[in-house]
């Protein structure tokens, strides 16, 4: 009997010294995998609140009290008097759980988790706020459909938050639901010298991006940005909403799959002219095979920017 019972408690041991660690399937060019339709929608907050300041992480019975108010929040309401009002939750895909990895913020670093933004910075964005309604010039780049930037079209919005990748020999694509972009991503390949980057000259909305392995990670090196685009466009980013960037703005976006349904995403953001020091965004994209991206149709000189402009020449 005596023997039997240590054969019992050994067996746990056993099989977990057996069970192999998890493998990213490869692509037919050898490539670790990420292909799929993947999403972030979450309710962790950008830039962690003051009243967990010093809390990188979430427990279990504070992350379902967070999600427990959320879903407390989410629900129709009318407008107040003189307001048109908005979307209905219908029409909003937020999400409802906080980040799996119960970080209290997506950006990282910063060990506060607050980007560190200059005053200059904040002074740009709150003068083309109250400028909004004066010209398109100080229009959110999103709110004309252009586009919500490189690397703002990762961060989670309201709503929409998809991207399919696609990979084939010497590119990845990502294809954003919001506004419908499909950014291509040059690989370099083996045997095959490094790709450089455009002249300093060319300038681009969303910089230009050149992608590389390092084992099982996808190291994207963006460059090259012009001085028109804003690092987010969501109100889901709160107070970065807004902050310009600047053509020293230099982006480093890590792409690494650690599971079946889960890609670790990561980007480092520098800009000098904006920021007092480097910051990291850390979230995890979500794989969602049910999931439909539909179009979504937004095109320059919508109707949106005609009635903001109209409405602020009616006050003028």
């Amino acid at each position: 009997m005596r023997y039997r019972c240590l054969i019992l408690l050994l067996a746990p041991v056993l099989v977990a010294q057996t069970r192999k660690p998890w493998v990213a399937p490869r692509t037919p060019h050898g490539q670790p995998d990420m292909q799929g339709v993947w999403t972030n929608a979450t309710i962790t907050p950008f830039e962690r609140p003051a009243e967990l300041s010093g809390k990188a992480f979430l427990t279990e019975q504070e992350a379902a009290k967070l999600e427990r108010e959320a879903a407390e929040s989410n629900v129709d309401r009318p407008p107040a008097a003189g307001d048109v009002g908005a979307y209905n939750q219908a029409w909003f895909d937020r999400g409802t759980k906080v980040a799996s990895t119960r970080q209290s913020s997506l950006v990282v670093d910063p060990p506060d988790g607050r980007v560190p933004v200059t005053a200059a910075a904040e002074a740009k964005r709150d003068y083309n706020a109250a400028h909004n309604a004066d010209s398109y010039e100080y229009m959110s780049v999103w709110d004309r459909c252009i586009t919500r930037g490189v690397p703002g079209g990762m961060f989670p919005a309201g709503y929409n938050n998809a991207y399919q990748i696609v990979q084939g020999l010497g590119y990845v694509v990502i294809l954003y639901e919001m506004i419908h972009e499909a950014r291509v991503i040059p690989l370099d390949l083996p045997g095959r010298a490094s790709l450089p980057h455009l002249p300093e000259s060319i300038r681009q909305w969303n910089g230009d991006s050149r992608g590389h392995w390092e084992g099982d990670t996808l190291v994207v090196d963006v460059t090259n940005y012009n001085h028109k685009g804003w690092i987010a466009t969501s109100a889901a980013t709160g107070r970065i909403k807004g902050i310009p960037q600047s053509p020293a703005l230099h982006v480093v976006e890590r792409f690494r799959r650690v599971s079946e349904n889960q890609i670790a995403y990561e980007v480092t953001i520098a800009d000098p002219n904006e920021y007092a020091k480097p910051w990291k965004v850390s979230m995890p994209l979500t794989r969602d095979p049910s999931y439909q991206i539909l179009e979504y149709a937004c095109q320059e000189g919508n109707h949106a920017v005609e009635n903001v402009l109209r409405n602020g020449r009616a006050q003028d």
